[in-house]
């Protein structure tokens, strides 16, 4: 098994295409050459639970791996238990879309530490979390990954560290790498072979071989300033990293099936496609 890649979203060329609705990408992306498709909720679940099965059915049909990306709006980090209840809800509205389209992974971010210490703030997202995956086991959804993510911006709970923490409560949570998220929040510091294979030896190392092995993976340029992770940006930003290649080598080294999804402004699957190239390339 190989790693896959596709897009967050629908890109603008999929819309250009003559394309309305994302019940038409999983066939879209079969045509791009893709294999991977992360379905956004990120200002809330709006989609019904037949459309849902739906999509399902066409990523099955296209040979499309989907995930989907939980509301933006939760927070596991705050000291407010109605809050983070609420989140609790958002990740199982989450969790039911993503079993009716047969997706086996949902991203989810901690949230920022507001006034917090970062250990208190780290404590809360564990408890959060738990609780999740409680409930998701109550409700017959434990099959599929709850995928704490690595974030951008300082005040954010969302280091590889405590990442790795938060997946270290249960064997069935992945990490969701988002190396232009570690790449902001550390002011460019991925630029070697050597940057990127510290990271998955640092999962290795914790979480063990298997799950480094299926690691879920955002991957885009993003500008950034001194409070981190600005804006999304396109693999034609000189600027601003990381760049894909060395890791992709290290993907194909290593022998390691991740997912990765693009999270490039407007132009994903471009991208995506321009990733998945890098790939193969190591293959000749």
């Amino acid at each position: 098994m190989n790693a896959l890649f596709g897009p967050a979203g629908n890109s603008e060329s999929f819309y250009a295409s003559g394309n309305k609705e994302s019940l038409k990408m999983p066939q879209w992306l079969k045509t791009q050459g893709l294999d991977a498709y992360e379905y956004q909720c990120g200002n809330g679940v709006r989609i019904g639970h037949d459309l849902a099965v739906k999509l399902g059915n066409e990523a099955k049909s296209n040979n499309i791996k989907l995930s989907v990306h939980s509301p933006y709006y939760i927070s596991l980090s705050t000291d407010d238990e109605e809050k983070r209840i609420n989140s609790v809800d958002y990740i199982m509205q989450t969790l039911r879309a993503a079993d009716a389209m047969c997706a086996d992974r949902i991203v989810v971010h901690s949230g920022s530490k507001g006034k917090l210490s970062r250990e208190e703030a780290l404590a809360f997202s564990k408890k959060t979390l738990l609780m999740a995956q409680r409930q998701a086991d109550a409700e017959g959804l434990s099959h599929i990954h709850i995928c704490p993510e690595t974030m951008g911006k300082i005040n954010q709970i969302g280091t590889l560290d405590e990442v790795i923490e938060l997946c270290l409560l249960d064997d069935r949570f992945l990490p969701t790498v988002d190396f232009g998220h570690l790449n902001a929040r550390t002011f460019g510091s991925l630029k070697t072979k050597k940057d990127f294979e510290d990271i998955l030896n640092s999962i290795e190392n914790k979480l063990g071989a298997d799950r480094l092995k299926v690691f879920h993976s955002h991957f885009s340029k993003i500008e950034y300033t001194k409070g981190g992770e600005k804006k999304h940006l396109t693999f034609d930003d000189t600027q601003f990293g990381p760049d894909f290649l060395p890791l992709a080598e290290l993907i194909y080294k290593k022998n390691l099936s991740p997912v990765f999804i693009c999270e490039s402004a407007g132009t994903q699957t471009e991208d995506a496609i321009a990733m998945k190239k890098m790939y193969l390339s190591f293959f000749k």
